[in-house]
């Protein structure tokens, strides 16, 4: 049995691992030279950054490919678990580490904040709850097959439902239950997990800072990229094989049944095809005579992202995490750039030193910073103009609040946008996530991981269950599934 996989993503790459235990012939084909999609590497001048993801949470999933593979997980891939999730900075001043231990970060809260923590303890109860009642359902099964809506699991989320959130906003819902503008704020933030607005995203969001806080937040020696990178040497171990440069130009389908995969003009047969590509140009290129899903094709697209990749010849104690955020006045940067497709005058920024975890990512006495604001997906704005205005916001909230001036550190420099994320990856207007999460019904309306093409299946950020290191892995272990 011959497998063909259009796309060398993480859901790709785990895809094919999972086919290749099957028994399965599996060969991926990547348009670009190197595997990996969006979490990939940029490196110049002795500098390397991780290009694309930056947090990863649920190492359980990556661990699971190789367990199931008879493979002993630390033979290739090692990761460290973070003692602080974040550091927040703040324009007043205030500095917030955010431990992901939550009875030292109650204690926190306390200190800093002078509040009671015990709204913030409960509100983390609130994100457990929703996940022990969801994850199963919602994120390891597959929501478009009736047979999965008569489970045990399932059940157990429709009693759940006045309690999931899931007709209010992110927003209200931290409003209502956090006792601080400045834990508002950071809740707020979660949506932008999978690119969503927490002025629209439904409550049920409010999973997410679980992840975070009750799993914890890890990083990968060797960066982000190591889990490409081994999960690319445990496909290759199994006999999976990729063929790099290579664009799939068409998805053969015969009497409503998948017969291969057009590559250079030659037709390849195939008795399986998983497309690791965005659903929107998978249906408009892949798929011209198909019919099209209309409503799902049409759905507002994610949040996409403006970074900044800097080789800075300075090291700053007091930046002691990978993960910081500078927040200031989060509703209204939300606001310009969901609603107006502008930068605002004071973005919240986000900045990752993989540097701190890793002597190899920057020379001596330097650091490499992966900065980040989010910008909506590409609908024709000038991206040239709005990537000088960001750099420049940017460059005057750190040089205030850093107080340096950090444009002079700058030994090297790259960046992404919305244009060149859709260039790199065929993301559709460059959108991370695929669809948003706007709508409290948003993870019906995702594309099943299956078609009506016989023997064509679905995988990745665009489709359910949706973006993110996690969700994309287990989007190859629902196909997997749907097979059995």
């Amino acid at each position: 049995m011959i497998a063909r996989i259009i796309g060398s993503g993480i859901a790709g790459i785990s895809t094919a691992i999972r086919l290749a235990n099957k028994g399965y012939e599996v060969h991926v084909y990547e348009a670009n030279s190197y595997p990996g999609g969006k979490l990939t590497v940029v490196e110049q001048k002795g500098y390397r950054f991780d290009a694309g993801p930056s947090l990863f949470t649920m190492p359980q999933y990556v661990d699971e490919l190789f367990i199931l593979s008879g493979k002993n997980p630390k033979d290739y891939f090692s990761y460290q678990k973070w003692p602080t999730a974040c550091h927040y900075f703040f324009e007043d001043g205030t500095f917030l580490p955010f431990s992901s231990d939550i009875n030292e970060l109650c204690r926190t809260i306390e200190h800093v904040l002078k509040v009671d923590s015990k709204p913030l303890r409960q509100h983390f109860k609130r994100s457990e709850f929703i996940y022990r009642k969801t994850h199963v359902p919602f994120l390891e099964r597959s929501l478009h097959k009736i047979g999965n809506h008569f489970s045990k699991e399932t059940f157990q989320a429709i009693c759940a439902i006045p309690k999931l959130g899931l007709f209010t906003s992110m927003n209200k819902l931290n409003e209502a239950k956090l006792n601080h503008p400045k834990l508002v704020q950071i809740f707020n933030r979660f949506a932008t997990y999978n690119g969503s607005n927490p002025y629209q995203a439904p409550g049920i969001l409010h999973v997410i800072p679980f992840l975070e806080h009750g799993y914890g937040t890890f990083f990968p020696n060797g960066g982000m990229h190591a889990i490409t990178n081994s999960l690319v040497q445990l496909a290759n171990d199994l006999g999976v094989q990729f063929h790099f440069n290579q664009q799939v130009d068409e998805i053969l389908v015969n009497h409503k049944k998948v017969s291969g995969i057009k590559v250079n003009n030659e037709l390849l047969e195939a008795d399986l095809v998983v497309c690791n590509a965005d659903i929107k140009p998978t249906y408009t290129h892949l798929l011209p005579k198909s019919k099209k899903p209309k409503r799902i094709l049409t759905q507002e697209r994610s949040s996409s992202a403006m970074i900044f990749y800097w080789g800075i010849k300075k090291q700053f104690p007091q930046l002691d995490l990978h993960n910081i955020f500078f927040s200031d006045n989060y509703k209204a940067e939300f606001d310009t750039i969901f609603h107006h497709n502008t930068l605002s005058s004071d973005p919240t920024i986000y900045v990752h030193i993989s540097s701190k975890a890793s002597q190899s990512d920057a020379p001596a006495g330097c650091e490499n910073w992966f900065v980040m604001i989010n910008v909506p997906s590409n609908n024709g704005q000038n991206w040239d103009e709005l990537r000088l205005m960001a750099r420049k916001l940017c460059l005057t909230k750190l040089s205030r609040i850093l107080q340096t001036d950090i444009e002079s550190l700058i030994e090297t420099e790259d960046y992404l946008d919305p244009v060149l994320i859709e260039q790199k990856t065929s993301s559709a207007g460059g959108a991370l996530y695929g669809t948003s999460s706007n709508n409290r019904m948003a993870a019906f309306f995702r594309h099943p991981n299956f078609s009506s093409v016989n023997g064509l299946y679905f995988v990745g950020g665009s489709v359910h269950p949706g973006g993110g290191i996690p969700l994309c892995l287990l989007s190859a272990k629902i196909v997997a599934d749907l097979l059995d």
